[in-house]
This record gives C-alpha cells, sequence and structure tokens, in this order.
C-alpha cells in the first residue's frame, strides 16, 4: 500500500530563482501524495508547473488539488499547471476558508479574470469540481484515505491538513502564525502522533518579533509542536525568500541537533512512509 510524499516547491511568499537558492529550492508551496492509488496536490504554487509537466508524461491524471489558502504565492503557479489545459485531467479543487467569500471557484475566477490572465477558468479545458468545506471538517478521498482538517491562524484564514492511509499519516501545517508561549491547540490536535508534519517554518524564532501579525511561524515553534505530538519527521517548510542554502543548512543543522527526526524541504525530496 503505497504512501509517498513529493516536494515540487518549498519556498514561502515569492519564488527565488537565485544560484544562492537552488540547492533547497525557490518555487513556491506545492506538495504532491499519492496514496492507494489517489494522486493528492497541496497547494498551487510555481512549484506546480514542475509536477504538471511529470503527469503530462504518465497516464494519471485525476487528482485532487487541496488548497491551504489562497494567498498569491499557494496559487500563482495553478494557470501554468499543463494538465487543466487538457480534456483528459479531472480535477478536484477543494479549500476550507472561502465558503462565505462566494466559494474556491468564484476566487479561482477572480484570479484569472481579466485584465490578469488570458484564459479564464472556464475555458481552460480539464473537467474541474469545486468543493467548498470547512477547516474542522473531515472527508474521505476514496477506499482507505482520509483527510482530517483544521483551522490556521493567518489572515483571511487557512487550513491545515492530515492525510491517513494504511495506519500512517502525512501533515501539512503551512501559513499559520503561533502565539510565543502557547501552543496552537488546533495543530496539536491535528498532528498527534503523526508520521510526518510539513510546517510553516518562515522564520527564526529571532526574526518572528519584527514579523508578528504577518501569519508565519518559526522551525523552532515547529519543533515544540512536534515534541509535544510525538510525531515522527518533522519538515522544515515555507522557506523565508531570504534564506539562502547557507542559511538553510544551517537550520536544518540546528535543527536535527534538537530534533533528529528534523528535515529542511527541498524540491525533489521524496518521503516514503512505511
Amino acid at each position: 500500500m503505497s504512501f509517498e510524499i513529493k516536494f515540487w516547491g518549498v519556498r514561502g511568499t515569492i519564488p527565488t530563482p537565485y544560484h544562492s537558492h537552488l540547492g533547497f529550492g525557490g518555487n513556491t508551496s506545492c506538495v504532491e501524495i499519492h496514496a492507494n492509488g489517489h494522486r493528492i496536490i497541496l497547494d498551487a504554487g510555481t512549484g506546480i508547473r514542475s509536477l504538471g509537466a511529470a503527469m503530462q508524461r504518465d497516464d494519471g491524471r485525476k487528482a485532487h488539488l487541496l488548497l491551504s489558502h489562497t494567498h498569491l504565492d499557494h496559487i500563482n503557479g495553478f494557470p501554468f499547471f499543463a494538465p487543466v489545459f487538457s480534456k483528459e485531467t479531472a480535477l478536484t479543487i477543494m479549500a476550507g476558508h472561502l465558503a462565505d467569500q462566494g466559494g474556491v471557484q468564484h476566487v479561482l475566477q477572480q484570479h484569472l479574470a481579466e485584465p490578469n490572465f488570458p484564459i479564464p477558468v472556464e475555458k481552460m479545458g480539464a473537467l474541474m469540481d469545486f468543493v467548498d468545506f470547512r477547516a474542522g471538517d473531515a472527508f474521505a478521498l476514496g477506499p482507505e484515505v482520509t483527510v482530517k482538517t483544521a483551522p490556521l491562524n493567518h489572515p483571511y484564514g487557512a487550513t491545515g491538513y492530515r492525510i491517513e492511509h494504511a495506519g500512517k499519516s502525512a501533515c501539512y501545517v503551512t501559513d499559520t502564525e503561533h502565539t510565543p508561549g502557547r501552543p496552537d491547540q488546533n495543530v496539536l490536535g491535528l498532528i498527534e502522533g503523526a508520521d510526518l508534519f510539513i510546517y510553516d517554518c518562515t522564520y527564526t524564532d529571532q526574526e518572528f518579533g519584527d514579523k508578528a501579525g504577518w501569519g508565519h511561524s518559526t522551525w523552532q515553534e515547529g519543533m515544540r509542536l512536534a515534541k509535544a505530538a510525538n510525531v515522527g519527521t518533522f519538515v522544515i517548510f515555507h522557506h523565508e525568500p531570504d534564506h539562502d542554502d547557507a542559511a538553510m543548512a544551517a537550520i536544518e543543522q540546528e535543527a536535527r541537533l534538537l530534533f533528529p527526526g528534523a528535515i529542511a524541504a527541498r524540491e525533489g525530496l521524496q518521503i516514503r512512509l512505511r
């Protein structure tokens, strides 16, 4: 029973196509999960373009796209995701923060409406189904694949995900801000005992003071949550644009000294849960 995770985009806020950032990667958030034959895509940052190219080369054109939220760095790859222009593609797009704001279909249509982009959503070609839920809901994506969700602390809302299959679990918790000294109970409840925990580690604790209110967290807070929830592997994710490869390598090294199961996400990183 396969359960595999691949990172296509790991950067936060804005792409960083610089030589100094290529070791970890400059594309914004996109993570792919294969579970029991189901393809689950988490966010549509610029990393989804490379994923789309890979999908064009295989036979699998069916997927669920689960959006944490719809700030630009998490959807700016969507119009360059080649499968959406193919009639052979069946894509279910889901979000948990837009039910009271017109829904995910409306938001994506606005994003790609004239004069922002020349091809509107309804003319892209793929069979797209838009589904809104409320963060905190749970649902199945097919036999033996369950998704649990939780609301996150981010401007205009965001959703954290826990995907479960065959007794294993992977959690995707990005774009959330913590309160120092007070662990987020929504996050703890979602990640308890998870085999893999991907977390918004945009800043360090030292940088966080000047960034309060921006909707992001730190790798140290992620580590504290990982320890409290007894997770297996803690993945540092949503890298700050100014954190080049040297900075990220130093963060990863320090994190591993404090939490041996820590790893900094890199484009192309693949993890199989066994």
